[in-house]
This record gives structure tokens, C-alpha cells and sequence, in this order.
């Protein structure tokens, strides 16, 4: 029996949500089609819920054992890694309950199963149960995400490696881990298991942590994840993991230096979720790192089939993948459709302290030949910092000399990844409104984090002076 839909979206992740709902409000009859049991996709599941939530954890943890009331009274707290993943577990139930009733509400059906094109027209979904579902569609639209890289000299299977989805499925604590990659995932996980009491070595193949940010909050990065006692490698490529037992493996690296740990986590790259689609039946390939060309439409080469989300590679962040999934259904009915992403997109990238930032860096705006200033606000003059104990960190604004229009600002610190959406805020205004003085003549609550705007900017005006 073959079913017809006027749109189908493969993955629940918040590429294929965004787009579902979209669609279906704009009257299209929808199918969403989920190989896991459960909609979430891998941002729900293995990814971002389950680390954040992970993240939160330990760093109640880290604050309760820094109070002075605590520190000085009372014994260590002996964690329990895998106590601590239970507890993140909730998190995720709540997470896909909560979005089981927005596809009941918005009447979108859903099949559980793997979706591959048969044609342009059709796919199949097979179901774990062995059975064959067809399914016709005038639209789809590709949200299948992407999943860790896993180089094929690299024995996964083995009880000491992970990736950065099986990591959080540790049945134990590590006590030496190895980190493979310092990019967000690496970086991330190496600041988690470090506040954990863990040992870290986290190897960069590059010469510089996170090279896309600005210089000032890389440093600041480097220089706290050595604080807090992660070593940091940088230069360094794997030529082989040996395997030693079921409890230790050793990191061979091409400089020569043999890295012993009981517990790897491989976080090099990621891939896309194309493999399993049969894309050769509708005329499209992937790239080497499975992912999907588009236009700015969320295109693909053929007209009505869609991709969205990691499948279509950087930036690669749930944000993004859901307004990407929206806009693509939006485009799918109307052709005329000028919806598109903002300008400046937020990067939040939750190492402790955690990172963010929005519009160029300093060494851009440098190539460009913009004359810009900076303003500076250190968090250990906020009253609300000094009162958390979280003092660590800083506000940049990056503003023009002649117009004061802020051209960019970088975050290092406490929520971080809050305090940038009053600048992206501001930043999107037109003509005079997103200037320096909006900051210099706001109110702001206090003690608050968000004080630091106005900090920075007076402290940039007065440069100017």
C-alpha cells in the first residue's frame, strides 16, 4: 500500500522539526520519517541535551565544592559519572515528550524507520520490524544530520574508545582520558572531564584552539584550560591507537610521543547521514564528509528535494538547523519566499567558562583595513560575577571609530551564550540604533551579568578620548 503526502521530512532533529512545522502550518499534509525510536533526533538523544545537561551538572558540582562554606567544613564529594548521566537522562524524556505533542498538535504523522529514495518521487521506509512502507511526495526535504567521523584504523568497538556519542554512554569514570580533536566537541568535553577531577590530554592537529575565533578569547581559552590542569597539545596528528587491553589503549603520534590512557574519545570531524539514502536513485552524490550541496534556498540540484541541518555541513549548529528547516518549507510553498538567516549568527560554545561571539573578530576586521576600537568589560569588576564567584572571563565590543556602530562583540565567561543576544540584538537595528551609546545610555538591572555592556562601552569611549 503506498501513502501520499504533500511533504516528507526525513529526521526529527531540529532541521526536520523546524521544517515540519512549518509546513504543516502553511497547510501541507506532512509525514516525518525517524530511524531512532523516539523524535529528537541526535541533538536530543546523543548530542546537545544530554552534554549540556551533563555540563550543568558538573558545574553545580564545581560551584558547590568552591563555596567557602563548603571548602573549608566539609569532605570531597566523590562523583560518579554514569549517576550523573542518569540524571541527564530526565532531561531527554521531558525533551521528546514534549515534542511528541508538537507533532500531535500540528497533526504531523510520524514512522519510525530508515527512509531511502526508490525515485525522485518515492521513497521506502523500512521499519525495525522488517516491514516495507511506500511513500510518494510532491517535496522532500533531507534533515538526517550527521554523526562523529570514524576513521576506519580506529577499533571503535573497543570498551576504551569512544566518539562523541558513545562517550555518553560510559558505564564508569574514566581517570586518564585522551581527547582526539580540539575543536568545539573536543574542547567541550575536555573542560567537562576535567571539572570532573579527571586527567586530560586534549591533542589539537592545529597550531591554535579554535582558530575562528577572535585571538584575545582564544588565548583566554588556552590559558584556563591549563589552569585547570588540561594538557594541551597542539601539532600533534595520531598515526595509530594500539590497543594494549580492555582497559588501556596507547595514542601513537607522529612526533613520536605515546600518549597511555584507559578511556580515547575521538572527536575529529563529523559526517553526514546520506549513506543509507540512496541519493544515486534521485541523480544527487554526497561529499567526501557526506554532505549535501544547497542553494540558498535549501536546495538541492533537484528542485524539490530539500536538505537542511548538518547534512548540509557548517555551521552545523541546532540553532541554525531549525530556521534552515523553517525557511525551507516556507521556499517549498512559496517560491518568492525571502526568508532567510540573519546576518550574524551567535556561536556558543559551552567549554567552562564558556564562549561566545557575534560578527568579525579582531584580525578580520584588521584584514579589512575597518577602523574599530574595543571595549573592554573584565567580569571581575560585576558585582553579579563577584557574587556568583564567577569572575573569570570578560565582554569585548568591537565598534567603529567615526560611526560607534558596534561591528562585533566576543564573550568569555559566565552565560556567555545569554549575554550575546543583547549585543546581536542591538546589532540588528538599523541606521544610528545599533551604536555604542545605546549601551552607554540603557539602564541596566543591577547586579547584573548584562551590566558588562555598559561597562565596555564606556571603557571603549573613553579610549576614543
Amino acid at each position: 500500500m503506498e501513502r501520499e503526502f504533500d511533504v516528507v521530512v526525513l529526521g526529527s532533529g531540529p532541521g526536520g522539526e523546524g521544517a515540519a512545522m512549518q509546513a504543516s502550518k502553511l497547510g501541507r499534509s506532512v509525514l516525518v520519517v525517524e530511524r531512532y525510536h523516539h523524535v529528537g533526533g541526535g541533538c536530543t538523544h546523543w548530542g546537545t541535551i544530554p552534554s549540556k545537561a551533563l555540563r550543568h551538572s558538573i558545574q553545580q558540582i564545581a560551584d558547590f565544592r568552591h563555596h567557602p562554606l563548603v571548602r573549608s567544613r566539609m569532605p570531597q564529594i566523590a562523583v560518579d559519572l554514569p549517576a550523573l548521566l542518569r540524571s541527564a537522562a530526565s532531561v531527554i524524556t521531558r525533551q521528546v515528550e514534549m515534542r511528541h505533542d508538537f507533532y500531535d498538535r500540528n497533526h504531523i504523522e510520524l514512522m519510525t524507520g530508515t527512509g531511502r529514495f526508490l525515485d525522485p518521487l518515492h521513497i521506502e521506509v523500512a521499519g525495525a520490524d522488517g516491514s516495507r512502507t511506500r511513500v510518494a511526495a510532491r517535496n522532500f526535504i533531507i534533515a538526517t544530520g550527521s554523526r562523529p567521523y570514524r576513521p576506519p584504523d580506529v577499533d571503535f568497538s573497543h570498551p576504551c574508545i569512544c566518539d562523541a556519542d558513545t562517550i555518553l554512554r560510559l558505564d564508569r569514570t574514566p581517570q586518564n582520558l585522551v581527547v582526539y580533536g580540539a575543536g568545539v566537541v573536543g574542547c567541550e568535553y575536555a573542560s567537562m572531564f576535567k571539572g570532573l577531577g579527571i586527567k586530560v590530554n586534549l591533542i589539537n592537529t592545529r597550531a591554535q584552539l579554535l582558530s575562528f575565533l577572535d585571538d584575545e578569547i582564544t588565548d583566554a581559552l588556552g590559558y584556563h584550560l591549563r589552569d585547570q590542569g588540561v594538557l594541551v597539545r597542539h601539532n600533534e596528528e595520531c598515526e595509530r591507537v594500539e590497543a594494549v587491553d580492555d582497559r588501556t589503549v596507547v595514542v601513537h603520534l607522529r612526533s613520536g610521543k605515546q600518549i597511555k590512557c584507559d578511556t580515547l574519545l575521538w572527536a575529529n570531524g563529523r559526517t553526514g547521514n546520506t549513506d543509507a539514502l540512496a541519493l544515486e536513485t534521485v541523480g544527487l552524490a554526497a561529499d567526501s564528509r557526506g554532505n549535501l550541496a544547497v542553494d540558498e534556498h535549501y536546495r538541492t540540484k533537484v528542485p524539490h528535494i530539500y536538505a537542511v541541518g548538518d547534512v548540509t555541513g557548517p555551521p552545523a549548529l541546532a540553532s541554525v538547523a531549525y530556521d534552515q528547516g523553517r525557511f525551507a518549507a516556507r521556499h517549498l510553498v512559496d517560491p518568492e519566499s525571502t526568508h532567510r538567516l540573519a546576518r550574524f549568527i551567535p556561536t556558543g560554545i559551552f567549554t567552562s567558562p564558556e564562549i561566545s561571539s557575534i560578527g568579525p573578530t579582531e584580525r578580520e576586521l584588521t584584514a579589512a583595513h575597518v577602523p574599530y576600537e574595543v571595549g573592554r568589560s573584565p567580569f571581575k569588576s560585576l558585582a553579579r560575577a563577584q557574587i556568583t564567584g564567577h569572575t573569570v572571563g570578560m565582554l569585548k565590543l568591537l565598534f567603529h571609530r567615526e560611526t560607534l556602530q558596534i561591528l562585533g562583540l566576543h564573550c568569555f565567561g559566565y552565560q556567555a551564550a545569554e549575554i550575546v543576544h543583547i549585543g546581536q540584538a542591538v546589532m540588528s537595528q538599523p541606521g544610528s540604533s545599533n551604536t555604542l551609546d545605546y549601551f552607554i545610555d540603557t539602564t541596566f538591572n543591577y547586579p547584573t551579568m548584562a551590566e558588562a555592556y555598559r561597562v565596555a562601552a564606556l571603557n571603549g569611549k573613553n579610549r576614543l578620548t
